[in-house]
């Protein structure tokens, strides 16, 4: 019988070999299924951002009101992910604790990497162009379309440190729900172990690469439409770094560092159970 802990769940060094496994099948999955999988897990990261611009939208929110209730509803996004099933590039920084098993090579891994977040793009630009052409942004007499403004101006004019390191904040929690998720056996665990560490990461005002991947878009399509300067760059200059610091937060500072507490040959089987 399998060993738990509280609640019948799994224990951490257990989720560790779950995660070793289900690496190895994602880098296995058929090319077709793979993208089209990460175009899923683009919309969904779109979706639950369109979510969180519509509270973050209302101006009768206080400060902390609107960023945690803006995080919580975010989460469906990932939620989505996780329950639905989707490729996501985020969440796929885990699979390097395979790679450190030796169990993928250094080029399964990137080119996950590479195909899961080019699709994730493709997703979140297809869900941009849907939400636009349906006059979403019109609602509460214009308030989302001047939030998303007012969000792809602030994201694109980030300087390149700060994006690259609040990328790495946002992924170490993205991997954490991600790597909770891997405890629980129900709809309802997997919902208890996402909602809290992604409504922080956005809260704190973190930068999630896919995430962005909507959101620039999105108010790129509304310069456009008003008839104002597009500025491409701008969305560059936030995903170079965003994703650098995403790759690092979560296949360094978390799945490589689970690695060494729970898989190296030395500590296998310690820590907590």
């Amino acid at each position: 019988m399998a060993e738990t802990s509280g609640f019948d769940a799994f224990s951490p060094a257990q989720i560790a070999l779950r995660v070793e496994a289900l690496a190895v099948a994602k880098s296995r999955l058929p090319l077709l299924s793979l993208v089209m999988l990460g175009g899923l897990a683009g919309a969904f990261i779109g979706l639950g951002s369109m979510f969180y611009v519509i509270v973050i939208a209302d101006p009768s929110l206080g400060f902390a009101t609107k960023r945690l209730l803006g995080g919580a509803v975010f989460s469906l996004g990932l939620f989505l992910v996780v329950v639905a099933g989707a490729e996501l590039f985020t969440g796929n920084n885990l699979i390097v604790i395979a790679w450190a098993e030796r169990k993928l090579t250094t080029a399964e891994v990137l080119f996950n990497w590479l195909v899961v977040c080019l699709a994730n793009f493709a997703g979140a630009l297809g869900l941009a162009a849907l939400v636009f052409l349906s006059g979403h942004t019109d609602m509460n007499n214009g308030g989302l379309r001047a939030a998303y403004l007012q969000i792809g101006a602030a994201k694109t004019a980030l300087p390149f440190l700060q994006a690259f390191f609040s990328g790495v904040m946002c992924n170490v929690l993205v991997c954490l729900a991600v790597w909770m998720t891997l405890a629980g056996r129900s709809v309802i665990d997997k919902l208890a172990a996402v909602m809290p560490p992604v409504a922080a990461f956005v809260a704190a005002g973190f930068e999630h690469s896919i995430a962005n991947m909507y959101l620039i878009p999105m108010a790129m399509l509304l310069q456009a439409a008003a008839g104002e300067p597009v500025q491409f760059m701008g969305l560059a200059r936030n995903l170079v770094p965003v994703i650098a610091g995403n790759l690092v937060g979560g296949s360094v500072l978390v799945g490589l560092v689970y690695h060494l507490i729970y898989r190296l040959p030395a500590t296998a089987g310690g820590g907590s159970k």
